[in-house]
């Protein structure tokens, strides 16, 4: 037997290793228990891979992306078996991984409950005990349509081999150039267990999914059309480890006591009406408070800035957005035209800049007018499918705090400099100081403009970025057609990250619109135009900052800043005194005068998360003097009534969370 020499590279290490025609990747890593693949000239394969001569192969661990895809995706197989085993009538759908998990697509008869979830977990458990084989084989298309005759949805999927999508999960079966079916085979035996259409790769068997749990059934339909078939989906997550699994569930545990859609019912702040429609928010008083005061602070940044402040309507004419080119590339995001004025179509508008650009446009400008900043809290309008909406973080309708900045070309790098400065001290007195940024750059097959154009901004955008200290992560080919753009990424209080603003460059705007300034020699040129958007949204950047607080927002944008609570029915009026004074510096103090006992009081106001409580007895009116209880339960006694007002003030004015 001839032997092969291969190159086994980790990082930048390379080992060169002669060994026997037949070896297989498994053999090469033998030991390594957290291998679980190879990556072949780029491409991921089994460890029962056999290598060739001159191949250069690299590792897999489980921990790694690649590693964790792999686990889930061999996870989800095992599910699918289990269904089929308990709901023989189950037929396939897709299954692939997605981030912390997987799910699996089937249609039954009826949904799943939870009863069922718990029964397929545990036949998982019997499977994953088993140990059986993912064993790889190559088939034809007509072998595929006659082993999976009685699979309607993998019988589509077998005509689309190879042009497969990454958005609807079908690419992880027949995203290749070639089928294959992925058998589960019996570990003594090697009798066929079950089977399935996928590209692969796989563990090497069931025994190697460390820990796993099903999480929750839902309906999606089949590929993600809604012209298509309702499915139940089943999503589960799998882990290297049981510690591991334990903390994502410990992590999933707190992230539900901080979903902004619980929040927002419990603390009486915001609702979505079945009878206004899905994605469509309306904002209680008490949320009307928080949402005001985020909006009246950031009016107030914006005009020291320099902003100019700008309003335009929520509907328009067609043609405006025939000419701003978002009917060719946007129209599926947009809502239905209603034909008005003899038959001129009409939308609400999912986008402020082609009106912003019609304010530039409105008259002549000159290069001293430059840079002109504008900025609206604009409302706009995204037919987003049923089943990406939100609660906040995915509305269909929203109020973006949209800016757009006309400057010269000249005045690019010094403006990117300034706007990111400001977007990132606006975020941080809000709370928010863990960033990272992200550069988006040009796609070389889809873009507008010049090479030597996009060059330019890309490298004033990366010294802009740079000039920050913050880590910056490339985003190859993520620009949109019209230019690069900088992303500021932010992680909450619990890790999870956001996207927060964009600083997004455009070169087809200003040319589609054929805006112009006149320059100092007066000839007449094309400005550069910059889109702002800090929030991204008002509704989305209140539940993100719902989330990050748990609820318990800073004294300065809570609904009620201080609440009183009198110890006896005579106290009341000395605290009505406190609030009156409170009010007139401009804070929300409130009193508890109803029949509840003191302590039942407190409990209700520490569940709407009331960062102070003033509490008042006899000795207190007796000497001018109030008390103050903190979220944390600990009190300060004693304070007298103007030291109490000055503290709650400073508090406030400090914009400190307590």
């Amino acid at each position: 037997m001839s032997d092969v020499r291969v190159i086994i590279q980790r990082d930048s290490e390379r080992d060169e290793r002669v060994v026997a025609t037949g070896t297989t990747a498994a053999e090469l890593f033998a030991g390594e228990r957290t291998i679980v693949a190879a990556r072949v000239a780029g491409e991921l394969k089994d460890l029962s891979y056999e290598v060739r001569d001159g191949e250069t192969v690299e590792p897999v661990e489980i921990s790694s992306e690649d590693g964790l895809n792999i686990l889930r995706h061999s996870t989800a197989h095992v599910m699918a078996q289990a269904v089929q085993e308990l709901f023989p009538e189950a037929k396939l759908g897709i299954g692939p991984p997605v981030r912390d998990g997987f799910y699996y697509d089937f249609d039954v008869a009826r949904p799943f409950t939870p009863e069922d979830l718990k029964a397929v977990e545990k036949k998982m458990q019997e499977i994953q005990k088993r140990g059986q084989r993912f064993s790889r084989r190559v088939v034809t298309d007509e072998a595929a349509r006659e082993e999976l005759a009685d699979e309607p949805y993998k019988l589509e999927l077998v005509g689309i081999k190879g042009s497969a999508s990454t958005d609807d999960g079908a690419n992880v079966e027949v995203g290749g150039g070639e089928l294959t079916i992925y058998d589960n085979l019996d570990a003594k035996t090697g009798e066929l267990c079950w089977k399935d259409l996928c590209r692969g790769p796989h563990l090497p068997t069931t025994r190697n999914i460390p820990a796993f749990k099903l999480m929750r059934n839902a309906a999606a339909y089949w590929r993600g059309s809604e012209k298509n078939p309702m499915l139940q989906r089943i999503y589960g997550t799998a882990w290297p480890s049981k510690e591991e699994l334990k903390a994502h569930l410990d992590f999933l545990a707190e992230a539900e006591k901080r979903d902004h859609r619980k929040l927002g019912n419990e603390l009486d702040l915001f609702s979505v009406p079945d009878e206004i429609g899905s994605g469509l928010a309306v904002f209680h008083p008490r949320g009307g408070i928080i949402r005001r005061t985020m909006e009246d602070y950031s009016r107030r940044r914006h005009e020291e800035e320099g902003y100019e402040f700008v309003y335009s309507p929520h509907a328009t004419k067609g043609a405006l957005f025939e000419k701003s080119g978002h009917l060719d590339w946007y129209a599926e995001g947009m809502y239905p035209p209603m034909q008005l004025d003899g038959g001129t179509d009409y939308y609400l508008k999912p986008m402020n800049c082609p009106m912003h650009n019609l304010i530039f446009d409105a008259r002549g400008r000159s290069y001293r007018e430059l840079p002109l900043r504008l900025f609206e809290f604009g409302t706009v309008y995204r037919y987003e499918k049923s089943g990406v909406v939100h609660g906040l973080t995915r509305a269909r309708g929203f109020t973006q705090d949209d800016a757009h900045i006309y400057c010269t070309r000249e005045q690019m790098a010094e403006e990117l400099d300034r706007t990111l400065t400001f977007v990132l001290n606006l975020l941080r007195d809000y709370g928010l100081t863990d960033f990272y940024l992200e550069l988006s750059t040009k796609d070389p097959e889809k873009f507008v403009g010049s090479d030597e154009v996009w060059e330019e901004a890309t490298a004033v955008l990366q010294q802009v970025a740079e000039k920050q200290g913050l880590p910056l992560t490339p985003d190859p080919g993520g620009a949109a057609f019209y230019g690069p753009k900088i992303s500021v990424q932010c992680r909450d209080a619990i890790g999870r990250t956001w996207q927060m603003s964009t600083v997004q460059l455009d070169f087809n705007l200003p040319e589609r619109f054929n805006l112009e300034y006149t320059a100092p020699d007066g000839s007449r040129q094309r400005p550069v135009m910059i889109h702002r958007a800090l929030f991204g949204s008002i509704e989305r950047f209140f539940a993100v900052l719902l989330e990050h607080y748990a609820g318990a927002m800073p004294p300065w944008l809570a609904p009620v800043q201080a609440v009183g609570i009198p110890i006896g029915d005579g106290h009341v009026e000395y605290l009505q005194e406190f609030a009156a004074a409170a009010k007139k510096q401009g804070l929300r103090v409130e009193v508890d005068a109803s029949s509840d006992r003191m302590q039942k009081k407190i409990r209700n106001h520490q569940k709407l998360k009331v960062p102070f409580m003033i509490i008042v007895g006899d000795e207190d009116m007796a000497a001018g003097t109030v008390s103050f209880r903190y979220r944390d339960g600990s009190q300060e006694n004693g304070i007298p009534k103007d030291e109490a007002l000055a503290k709650l003030a400073k508090v406030v004015a400090d914009r400190v969370q307590v």
